[in-house]
């Protein structure tokens, strides 16, 4: 009697994913998709499962982005210039799909953070120069979030400590759970208290067919005179809408959730659902506020989002005001899930701890102490009597819209680089309307830079550092135009197979070669980023000190 040879153990082909925990099966709020689960999915009751299993990263990114700064940049559009700036919202919609398109095909192909791919493909400095900022924009973005906590708690005649104290321990025990599902299920749930705006709107009847126009036809409201100060609010409505978070908390929540690329598809249409709640709620927001204060003396002095609902309660009645001041609550809350949770990830990823929200606490120790650390320091900032709360929202505010350029351009370069995204790599059009988006973003942080150093900026002064910006941004077109007339001719992307493809282990990836022009680039962007940063942190601390 012969005995068969025995079969030859093939290994497990390695894998770029840096956490063992981002990989098995998708366990999702509302449903779950087996690892071996490969079957075609045919007929609507079967996508429909599906969808459901995939929705949360693109929903909670984007419902978490109408958080308690979104409250008040909002509800001051419209209490100060009624429904005039609705245009801006429409102009978002494809920035934010593009943005965030971006980051969840990087997470689904790659499996792993966009703050490692920086550190990996860009160097120590930039990986280190993204994750110092993103850290430090959060905590101060944390500070916000509860601070429209205890604004939403004194409106409804609850304690500050306890009701921030409450929240805090509502934030961290969320994400202590050592479940995925169970924290995706507590999270979808305050995104379903968001839709509290939608009756919340037809109580206050704002005018729709004047919305409704206001939305496509762009019009800017006051005269000359008022320019800097409308161009200022947009600016603030961009900040926002489009946030440097954003980026990495749905890139790191796509690999956490073990999204691959054959399921692209069902999470774009997740991201979608959540841009149109997203709009929704701004829209509601400014609507309501525009009808509450119309043709009162509150019209056009807009203080803070308490002052919004008292608005509301003076117009529609007590239910109205408490129903506004419930989903700032909510609002609030899940913005400090979002960006607590963007960090720690960040912070796992680079410094290599294990950094997912299908450990407990002992297996993920670093991750979980950063999350509850930035939570409590920022619930502790907030309740330290005579702290400057007004100016800890402006400074964050102004350093997001400094900061946003940079986190995009970062987003295009990685999104073109073929070692990382192979056949999912940029196609020319995705590209021309980011770099597009980028200048723009460009021109607005720096209008918003020399508004903070120079108050008293004029409408002439704001209309030429647009008008630098335009020429600046044609002969840069113009530049890239020729080289690509005079250079070889770019391969053809091959996106066959890509449905399989995922990124490399990189430790095998070469190493990408700096051409001079975007070596210049790169050293003009940090040279000022560095500039402007140190200048609007100088500006701020005079200030803090009455100078």
């Amino acid at each position: 009697m012969t005995t068969a040879p025995a079969r030859p153990i093939i290994p497990a082909p390695r894998t770029a994913v840096l956490d063992d925990a981002h990989v098995g099966d998708i366990r999702g709020a509302l449903g779950t998709i087996r690892q071996d689960d490969h079957g075609e999915r045919r007929g609507l009751s079967a996508k429909l499962k599906t969808l459901l299993a995939i929705v949360g990263p693109g929903l909670i990114v984007m419902v978490g982005d109408n958080d308690a700064g979104a409250f008040a940049t909002y509800g001051q559009a419209g209490q100060n210039y009624g429904t005039s700036l609705l245009w801006t919202l429409l102009l978002l919609i494809p920035v934010l799909y593009v943005n965030q398109e971006m980051v969840l095909r990087l997470g689904a192909v790659t499996g792993v953070g966009h703050a490692r791919l920086i550190l990996e493909r860009f160097g120590k400095f930039w990986g280190a120069f993204s994750v110092i900022d993103l850290f430090l924009l959060n905590a101060l973005t944390l500070v916000t979030e509860f601070i429209g906590i205890t604004l939403a708690a004194g409106y409804l005649g609850l304690p500050k400590v306890a009701s921030v104290v409450l929240a805090a321990g509502v934030i961290i025990a969320s994400a202590f759970t050592g479940s995925f599902r169970r924290f995706e299920r507590i999270a979808i749930f305050l995104c379903a208290g968001s839709l509290l705006l939608v009756p919340l709107y037809f109580m206050i009847h704002p005018a729709s067919s004047q919305m409704a126009h206001d939305f496509v036809v762009p019009t800017m409201p006051g005269g000359s005179g008022e320019l800097a100060t409308v161009m200022l609010l947009i600016i603030g409505i961009v900040g926002t809408t489009v946030a440097p978070w954003q980026l990495f908390f749905q890139q790191s929540y796509v690999i956490d959730k073990r999204i691959t690329p054959r399921f692209m598809k069902y999470e774009k249409a997740d991201l979608w659902i959540g841009i149109a709640i997203v709009v929704i709620g701004a829209a509601a927001i400014m609507g309501m506020a525009a009808a509450a204060f119309a043709g009162t003396h509150g019209f056009g002095n807009f203080d803070d989002t308490a002052g919004v609902a008292a608005g509301i309660k003076a117009h529609a009645g007590r239910v109205a005001g408490v129903l506004f001041a419930v989903a700032l609550l909510d609002a609030s809350i899940i913005g400090a899930f979002a960006v607590s949770l963007s960090t720690a990830y960040a912070i796992g990823d680079v410094f290599g701890m294990n950094h997912s929200l299908h450990r407990g606490l002992k297996g993920a120790k670093g991750f979980y102490a950063v999350y509850a650390a930035l939570v409590a320091v920022a619930a502790t900032i907030v309740l330290i009597p005579g702290s400057p709360l007004g100016l800890l929202t402006q400074g964050v505010q102004t350093l997001a819209g400094v900061l946003l350029p940079s986190a995009s351009v970062f987003l295009l370069l990685l999104c073109n680089d073929k070692a990382v995204l192979g056949p999912w790599v940029n196609g020319p059009k995705t590209n021309a309307f980011t770099a597009v988006v980028v200048g723009v973003l460009v021109m607005l942080s720096v209008i918003l830079t020399a508004s903070v150093l120079f108050p008293d900026i004029t409408a002439v002064a704001i209309l030429d550092i647009m008008a630098a910006c335009g020429v600046a941004g044609v002969l840069a077109a113009g530049y890239a135009f020729t080289r690509r007339q005079v250079g070889t001719k770019e391969d053809p992307i091959d996106r066959t197979g890509r449905q399989a493809w995922r990124m490399p282990p990189l430790d095998t990836l070469t190493k990408p070669v700096m051409s001079t022009t975007r070596k210049i680039g790169m050293g003009a962007l940090r040279t000022y980023l560095l500039i402007a940063m140190i200048l609007v942190v100088i500006k701020i601390v005079q200030v803090a000190l009455g100078q």
